[in-house]
């Protein structure tokens, strides 16, 4: 039986949109949520190149997760081009994680290289997901380069169902998923 549900596909595939719509449906049936997804930042509002991403809170908050920025000599957390906020997404993230309600369905979206930059975050995942008490509805990125310790044992957890999603799927995946969570709530 899986307490836990995880999706994984290529950059840009819709985890985020799948995890948004599960949400809604979750939502409306009654089901009480928390957690955070993030969301690309493009410069002139939407339609310029992408500039970073927030952390935005199923209860509203958001922050900064990252931004493009120069290499500087001191010392900051960067993935690729982007220079990781570790302050303000602790702020949110780890709040939205520590304080989980009983048969809670909690949103880890995502659990990536920029997240995984952040120590206390990772002991924060690892906890909510022994704990017991939620559900958990999250991302993953599909494999490639070195493994990531914490997205490789969320892989190999018995009680995690991971869903591979591609975009001839990712709408028609959408009730497996809910059906999926559900179990793990019961």
């Amino acid at each position: 039986m899986y307490k836990h549900v995880f999706l994984t596909g290529p950059p840009g595939v819709g985890k985020t949109t799948a995890v948004k719509r599960v949400l809604g449906m979750l939502q409306s049936s009654g089901v009480p949520t928390q957690g955070f997804y993030t969301e690309e930042v493009r410069a002139g509002g939407g339609g310029g190149r992408r500039i970073g991403f927030d952390i935005v809170t199923l209860s509203g908050k958001r922050g900064t997760l990252s931004r493009a920025g120069p290499h500087t000599d001191r010392r900051e957390h960067r993935v690729g081009q982007y220079v990781v906020d570790l302050v303000s997404f602790q702020q949110l993230a780890i709040p939205a994680l520590t304080m989980v309600d009983e048969d809670t369905v909690c949103v880890i979206d995502e659990i990536g290289k920029m997240e995984l930059c952040s120590d206390p975050f990772i002991q924060a995942v690892r906890t909510v997901l022994d704990g017991g008490k939620a559900v958990i509805f999250g991302t993953i990125p599909v494999p490639k380069g070195k493994p990531l310790p914490l997205i490789e044992e969320i892989r190999r957890r018995p009680d995690v169902k991971v869903f591979n999603i591609t975009k001839e799927n990712r709408d028609g995946i959408l009730q497996e998923l809910m059906e999926t969570l559900q179990n793990c709530r019961k």
